[in-house]
């Protein structure tokens, strides 16, 4: 059994894929509900609860990782969160296939490629370094098989909590004016959600892939206004960028705590961010969805 943790953007986009190779498919989310296809099943689990956790993994035999805690309490619950995940899953005796970001790197000057040392110094990369540390030392000692694919912030249809996420597209759509964060001519590498999945279903079905981190496909990276370009000459109208500082991120803060957590990580949108993802395409052959088909297939969402 297929079992997709997390029923946001990112697990869709896995369930939508495995339907395709006509697999089964099991959802899990903290509700127990989501709109699904026929067939689809959907159960209900905290993840903070160990039991919980374990009874809802049991029987699985893949389990893809795409959800997590609160974004403004990762200090206090992710690793738990991932622990509690990891114990469901060497009961089970099932494989583990987890979706990380690229926030273990800390600033980088050049691509980012997997074979980079972990230098975070933010309180959320540190954080992250750690998990995946957590997982590589589990499959190194034979206890969990497991698989890494990250990717950049993403788009796409659905997706809401993303620095491009539907607001920016909503905006776009209707003509107006859009807020992005930090420097937009700086180059900003952007992970379209379906090539996502479809990597980590890939990723799942290969036995050469565990143990490893890979870098999800992407299109060609642009700077962030060159994004943003695009997307408004495909929406058929002129572009209006406005950006969001670390000044408006710590007024947002005071009201919306997910901003406040935001500032530490707005080096990313401040320097170049480009991400290499060779590595995948050369051992799977899989390419990123080009850049202007993704925006099209987002902005007509």
């Amino acid at each position: 059994m297929n079992l997709i943790l997390g029923t946001g953007p990112l697990g869709m986009s896995v369930m939508r894929e495995l339907i395709a190779r006509e697999e089964p498919v099991t959802m899990v989310s903290l509700g127990g509900k989501a709109t699904v296809p026929q067939g689809v099943r959907v159960e209900r689990a905290d993840l903070m609860d160990k039991d919980q956790a374990k009874k809802v993994i049991k029987g699985s035999k893949v389990i893809f990782q795409c959800s997590q805690p609160p974004y403004q309490k990762w200090d206090k619950m992710f690793i738990p969160f991932q622990d509690n995940i990891i114990s469901g899953a060497v009961a089970a005796g099932a494989k583990l296939i987890a979706a990380e970001n690229l926030y273990m790197y800390g600033l980088v000057k050049g691509s980012m490629h997997e074979n980079l040392p972990y230098s975070a110094t933010t309180k959320k990369g540190k954080i992250r370094a750690e998990m995946s540390q957590i997982l590589k030392k589990l499959h190194q000692d034979g206890t969990l098989q497991v698989a890494m694919g990250r990717g950049a912030d993403f788009f796409g249809p659905n997706v809401h909590n993303s620095a491009v996420g539907s607001r920016l597209f909503h905006s776009i759509r209707n003509g107006k004016a859009c807020t992005v964060m930090g420097n937009p001519d700086r180059k900003h590498t952007y992970t379209f959600i379906e090539d996502f999945g479809k990597a980590l279903v890939v990723l799942s079905q290969h036995d050469d892939a565990f143990g490893q981190v890979w870098h999800v496909p992407n299109a060609d990276t642009v700077s962030t206004r060159e994004f943003v370009d695009m997307a408004y000459q495909i929406a058929g109208f002129p572009p209006a960028i406005r950006t969001m500082g670390i000044g408006m991120l710590r007024l947002g803060g005071l009201f919306i705590p997910e901003a406040k957590e935001s500032i530490e990580m707005l080096y990313q949108f401040q320097e170049d961010f480009t991400v290499d993802s060779n590595k995948f395409t050369k051992r799977f052959g899989i390419q990123a969805t080009p850049l202007h088909d993704a925006l099209e297939k987002t902005l007509l969402s």
